[in-house]
């Protein structure tokens, strides 16, 4: 199984299969409520590793993973298109699209025996935007 994650905005990132290694979607709604809330949030958790550039080629995109973090709430870029692949014997298993997707947390870490770092991404869709989420799945990759 692989993912692939594209965000579209001011500037393209696509992280493919050599980085992403996990993702989790999860809808979430109040635990205390006793009938079908409103108050419904999505979130995307994706983790995977750092590739460094060697020979030549170029780094990886998830610096600017790490510089889309930083965008404050005030600009309208902090929110962007995101789709994530889930792809299985060449197909798509899952394909999940959040239109107006922030990121709550970015996290990296590295160590000295590893060789290559970690990234952690929390992203949410704006919550009054949940009705454009998109799922799909069931076709060539």
């Amino acid at each position: 199984m692989g993912f692939v994650l594209k965000v579209e905005g001011s500037e393209a990132i696509e992280l493919g299969m050599d980085n992403i290694k996990t993702v989790s979607y999860k809808t979430d709604t109040p635990n205390d409520s006793n009938a079908r809330s409103t108050d419904v949030g999505t979130t995307l958790q994706i983790t995977g590793k750092i590739i460094t550039a060697t020979d030549g080629d170029g780094a990886d995109d998830t610096k600017k993973l790490a510089l889309w973090s930083l965008v404050p709430a005030e600009k309208a870029d902090c929110y962007r298109k995101v789709t994530v692949d889930v792809i299985a014997a060449d197909q798509v298993v899952r394909q999940i699209t959040f239109p107006n997707a922030f990121i709550v947390d970015y996290t990296e870490r590295f160590g000295d025996t590893e060789g290559v770092g970690e990234f952690a991404l929390l992203l949410k869709q704006k919550k009054d935007k949940t009705e454009y989420i998109k799922l799909d799945g069931g076709f060539n990759a």
